[in-house]
């Protein structure tokens, strides 16, 4: 079954085929062939050998769908991933055969008004990995840009790499929110993206950081990895009162940002109450396309909304974050699997369980070696 137009690589013309897994339909993998398009001169092969699973993975597999995006034809899953460099294209300088690298998933078309002025987050004709209809990055191996593949050293792992894409939702976030060694951070969701928000805050300074959320066993690991306060929460949106007035005793001062990693009515409207008149609102989460939540008294306190969608140019500090020991990502691998028909199938089976088996949910991580 071919995936992507375009030639087919030199492995598979010499007999060896490049292995994917696909997502056929509703809870439906399967590990089959996946045809690469020919080396471009400013690309590089990549033998992928950690891969994440991600919330949005998960959706896919449940339900064919992320948000507005829906998967209408086969396609490869993942895009939390790192490898080894196995070929280079005749123009690429940067990376050499072996090289251990991080990739960032997301491919802009660097033309755009969005791209030039930065922001190619934004872009219209964006590519990126296991986001219908572009094929993902759970296979053999995977080409991809050079530019869009980071050098790890030493010091990093594999795991770690592929921990970059994460780990650059929060960054991105932090940037966005200028935080800073004067910022007091509350943070509304303690799963993978919390978590990671949670980190991030913390490499960027804050000196106190709050998380709330309804699962006990998701905040215990939030105050393992360094928050100062947890607050269990209802889902029920008429606590919000009183649960505000809970989590601005615990942080003990104004709170100046508020980072929403969940996206529904009751989180958002928490959100926004709970941040100081001229504090910010980051809205990370997008569990809900539409929602119902008090902008008007928090425009009345100029509380300003800010909008995160995916993130840009964050894998270089993301790397040196991991470098320095700033960061530690390594308590949010939770689980290990091989890349096997069975083993793929438990890893997304036990991902969507969600909390009953890891407390942290994700990422998972394969192995292909």
């Amino acid at each position: 079954m071919s995936g992507v137009t375009g030639g087919e690589d030199k492995e598979h013309r010499n007999g060896e085929e490049n292995m994917a897994a696909w997502l056929l339909g509703i809870k439906t993998l399967k590990i089959q062939p996946y045809h690469l398009p020919a080396l471009g001169p400013h690309d590089v092969k990549v033998q992928i050998k950690a891969l994440g699973i991600c919330g949005s993975d998960v959706h896919h597999f449940k339900t064919m769908r992320c948000a507005n995006f829906i998967v209408k034809k086969p396609m490869v899953i993942g895009h939390e991933c790192a490898g080894i460099i196995d070929e280079v294209g005749s123009h690429v300088k940067s990376l050499a055969v072996g090289d251990r690298v991080a990739l960032e998933p997301g491919i802009s078309c660097r033309q755009c008004d969005l791209c030039k002025n930065g922001r190619y987050n934004l872009c219209r004709e964006m590519k990126f990995f296991g986001s219908p209809p572009n094929n993902g990055s759970l296979a053999n191996k995977v080409v991809h840009p050079a530019y869009l593949c980071f050098k790890l050293p030493d010091n990093v792992s594999l795991e770690e790499g592929a921990m970059c894409e994460p780990l650059s939702v929060g960054i991105h976030a932090c940037r966005r929110a200028n935080i800073s060694p004067e910022t007091s951070v509350l943070i509304m969701g303690a799963g993978p993206i919390g978590l990671v928000t949670l980190l991030a805050a913390r490499a960027f300074g804050a000196p106190r950081v709050i998380i709330a959320d309804v699962d006990d066993c998701r905040l215990s690991i939030a105050k393992n990895l360094g928050a100062d306060e947890i607050i269990q929460v209802s889902t029920n949106i008429q606590d919000v009162g009183e649960e505000v007035v809970k989590i601005q005793n615990a942080m003990g001062s104004g709170i100046d940002v508020s980072f929403d990693c969940v996206g529904f009515d009751k989180t958002m409207s928490t959100a926004l109450n709970a941040t100081r008149s001229g504090g910010k609102v980051c809205l990370i989460g997008l569990a809900k396309s539409e929602m119902t939540a008090p902008l008007t008294p928090a425009a009345a306190r100029e509380v300003d909304v800010i909008g995160i969608f995916r993130y840009r140019n964050t894998w270089p500090l993301c790397i040196e974050f991991l470098k320095t020991g700033k960061i530690d990502v390594k308590p949010l691998i939770t689980h290990r699997f091989g890349f096997s028909q069975q083993e793929v199938e438990d890893a997304f089976e036990t991902s969507a369980r969600g909390g009953a088996e890891s407390a942290a949910n994700e990422p998972c991580d394969y192995h292909e070696d």
